[in-house]
C-alpha cells in the first residue's frame, strides 16, 4: 500500500505534484486533457492587485532545451480571480496555490491581504518581480530586501506563504536563509534563468523585451542543485521546479530533498505531462516498495 501524500506548509496534498505558476493559466486551459482532480495542488498564473498588460510581444521565443518567455506576469487582477477563477477550481478536489506579485512592497502586501480572506490553500510570492521603489532590481535578489518583504507580507495573510526564489544569484542558501528568516512557511525554486535569443537576419534580439526567463529541460541540473544546498540549509519544506518533463525527473528532486514538485514547460509540449508524472510516481513507488515519499526525500548526503 503506498502513500503519495505529502505535508506543504502545514496542508496536505494528495500526492507532490502541482503546476508551475505561468504555465497552467487556471487550469480551464487544460480542463480538456487533465483532470485536476489528480493534481495534489494547482498553482496559479501570478496574481495582482490591479491587472497588468504585460510586456510588448513577441515575448515567448523556442531554444535549445527550453524556451524563453518576458510575458511580464499579464493577468487581470486579484478581484477577478476571486470572483471568476476560485468557483471554478473548487471544483475540484485539489489544493489551490495562488501565486503573487507586485512592483513594490505595498503592492505585495494589498494583493496578500485581499487573496488571504479568499477561499485558497496556499499563497506563492513571487520575489523576482522588480522593485520598482528601487530602481528595478529584483527583490529575491538581495538578502535583506527577500526577508523584509516576506516580514510585511506575512503581517497581512494568515495563510501557509511560500517563496519562490530566482536562480539569477550568486548564493542561494543565502537568499534562503533570508526569507526563513522573514517568515516563509516554505520555499519553491527555481524562477527561471536570465536568457537571450538573437535573431542574425534582422540582427536584433528575438525577444522585444531583449532578456526573458528561460525555462525548460535544460535548467533541470541547475534546479537540482539549487534545491540539494537550499534543504541542508533550511528546514523548510521546498516545492521543487526547473525542467521537470518526467516521473524520473521528479523522483530526483525529492530525493534532492524538495517535499512537492511543479511542472512548468513541459505543459506546453505535453498537456497530459503532469498526469503522467503523478502515475509514474506512483508506479515508481509500488515496484520499489516505498510506502512513502519520506523514505527517499533528502537521502543524497
Amino acid at each position: 500500500m503506498i502513500d503519495t501524500s505529502v505535508n506543504v506548509a502545514g496542508v496536505v496534498w494528495k500526492n507532490p505534484v502541482t503546476t508551475a505558476s505561468g504555465t497552467f493559466g487556471s487550469g480551464r486551459e487544460f480542463g480538456e486533457w487533465v483532470d485536476l482532480n489528480r493534481l495534489g495542488a494547482v498553482t496559479v498564473k501570478g496574481v495582482a492587485d490591479q491587472p497588468w498588460k504585460g510586456n510588448p510581444a513577441p515575448r515567448i521565443a523556442e531554444t535549445y532545451g527550453g524556451m524563453l518567455n518576458s510575458v511580464g506576469l499579464q493577468n487581470p487582477g486579484v478581484d477577478y480571480f476571486i470572483q471568476e477563477d476560485i468557483p471554478f477550481l473548487r471544483q475540484f478536489d485539489t489544493k489551490i496555490v495562488v501565486n503573487l506579485c507586485g512592483h513594490t512592497v505595498e503592492e505585495y502586501c494589498a494583493v496578500a491581504e485581499k487573496i488571504s480572506e479568499a477561499d485558497v490553500d496556499l499563497l506563492e510570492l513571487n520575489i523576482s518581480c522588480p522593485n520598482v521603489s528601487a530602481g528595478g532590481i529584483t527583490f529575491g535578489t538581495d538578502p535583506k530586501m527577500a526577508e523584509y518583504v516576506v516580514q510585511e507580507v506575512k503581517k497581512y495573510t494568515k495563510k501557509p506563504l511560500l517563496v519562490k526564489l530566482t536562480p539569477n544569484v550568486t548564493d542561494i542558501t543565502e537568499i534562503a536563509r533570508a526569507v526563513e528568516s522573514g517568515g516563509a512557511d516554505g520555499i519553491s525554486l527555481i524562477n527561471t534563468l536570465l536568457g537571450m535569443r538573437i535573431d542574425i537576419r534582422r540582427r536584433q534580439p528575438v525577444l522585444a523585451n531583449k532578456v526573458g526567463g528561460f525555462s525548460g529541460p535544460a535548467i533541470k541540473p541547475v534546479a537540482v542543485r539549487m534545491v540539494y544546498q537550499v534543504a541542508k540549509v533550511t528546514n523548510l519544506p521546498i516545492v521543487g521546479m526547473g525542467g521537470i518533463s518526467t516521473w524520473e525527473d521528479a523522483i530526483e528532486f525529492i530525493m534532492a530533498g524538495a517535499t512537492a514538485v511543479a511542472v512548468g514547460t513541459a505543459n506546453f509540449t505535453d498537456p497530459l505531462a503532469t498526469m503522467r508524472i503523478v502515475s509514474g510516481i506512483e508506479s515508481y513507488m509500488e515496484k520499489e516498495g516505498i510506502s512513502s515519499l519520506d523514505e527517499i526525500r533528502g537521502i543524497i548526503q
